[in-house]
């Protein structure tokens, strides 16, 4: 069989959410099923790190998609004449487009749609693609795997497509976030926070991550109490950020706040496993990867029980029924601080919930996918 896959966002030393999707679950794929040839079709120059086997055939296929009209082009223009020429059975797609003028079954791969939730938080062309496109590419998908049953019933309830051809599977964290020795935490502290504890949100930073409420809410307990907590923000400034720094500039607490950028793996999962507690408030989650790599380090999370969210917590850390309340995250930050006996609990309770998930499971989970889509 002949499957060509979407691995635009398999960027070297640049991989989110969807990148990390794409990678783990390709990676475990294509080298367990070496009796079928896999077409992996990147808009730029690759990096040979994601070539996982011989039965993997790389094709760069200009121009780089990353631009609404170029994304258009893309996939109607330069994915079909590839698709053809390889003779594909199936094309999968993990980033949520597909090609609208391909003939063959496609396996369509929607993290959320947050476009439809959130549509201030998005650029205006790319929004206007969503909106034409999103609902056309879903009703053309054969069959649609997803990462959250919350996303499950907003697709059905959104775009109308048959609940019986949507297929759950959960993302999985990288086996290298594991809790860390007390010495391992100390070198941590020591590098970024000169030894206190601290906070950590990891991820992008753009405005659907809420960063401003946590902001505010971290000013006011610094402000507030006298706690040696610090809050560290692992990520990179995306788009609509502008806000996110004015908010910053605005704080009285803001040399308590160490920004790292955006970190390799085998680093944030250091200061992931270093934290005291993970802070993920978002406005709206298609899963929320983030949590499930803090509890499988043995941290607890503060998070949003809204979407997803709930889902991958489950009772391993403390819910904000608002996350837009700065009192209730004020709140929360202050109980997890000083309940020592309910922190103990939600650590224990982290490792648990994080053992349901793997991404042997998601890899396992799509590969099922693609054979009820051939």
């Amino acid at each position: 069989m002949n499957i060509a896959v979407n691995t635009r966002f398999l960027l070297s030393n640049k991989l989110e959410g969807i990148g990390w999707f794409t990678y783990e679950t390709l990676k475990r794929i294509t080298r367990a099923h070496p009796e079928h040839q896999f077409h992996f079709l990147f808009d730029r120059p690759y990096h040979n790190e994601f070539i996982f086997s011989g039965n993997i055939t790389p094709h760069i296929l200009p121009p780089p998609a990353r631009h609404p009209l170029l994304w258009y082009w893309w996939f109607e223009q330069s994915v079909p004449r590839v698709l053809k020429k390889i003779k594909a059975d199936l094309f999968l797609s993990t980033d949520g487009f597909l090609s609208l003028s391909a003939p063959m079954k496609q396996l369509l791969v929607v993290h959320d749609l947050a476009y439809l939730h959130y549509p201030a938080h998005i650029n205006k062309s790319a929004l206007l693609y969503y909106r034409f496109f999103t609902p056309k590419y879903i009703r053309k998908a054969a069959r649609i795997a997803t990462v959250s049953e919350f996303s499950k019933v907003d697709i059905c309830k959104s775009i109308a497509y048959p609940e019986d051809k949507i297929d759950v599977i959960y993302n999985g964290a990288h086996e290298f976030f594991q809790p860390l020795s007390g010495q391992e935490k100390d070198k941590i502290r020591a590098r970024y926070t000169k030894g206190a504890p601290y906070f950590i949100y990891a991820g992008a930073i753009q405005p659907r991550k809420n960063i401003t409420t946590l902001f505010k809410a971290y000013d006011r307990l610094k402000s507030e109490q006298e706690v040696p907590h610090k809050l560290v923000i692992a990520g990179r400034f995306a788009w609509k950020s502008e806000h996110i720094k004015k908010c910053y500039d605005a704080l009285k607490h803001k040399d308590e706040i160490i920004f790292t950028g955006h970190l390799g793996r085998t680093e944030l999962t250091r200061i992931v496993g270093a934290a005291y507690a993970m802070m993920y408030i978002s406005l709206f989650e298609g899963f929320g990867i983030p949590i499930l790599e803090a509890a499988q380090c043995g941290v607890p999370s503060i998070t949003s029980n809204v979407s997803s969210m709930p889902e991958v917590c489950g009772d391993s850390g403390i819910l904000i029924s608002d996350p837009e309340n700065i009192q209730e995250v004020y709140e929360a930050m202050i109980r997890i601080i000083t309940d020592k006996d309910l922190y103990q609990t939600l650590c224990a309770r982290s490792t648990i919930q994080a053992s349901r998930f793997s991404w042997d499971k998601t890899a396992q989970g799509l590969w099922n996918s693609i054979q009820q889509t051939i």
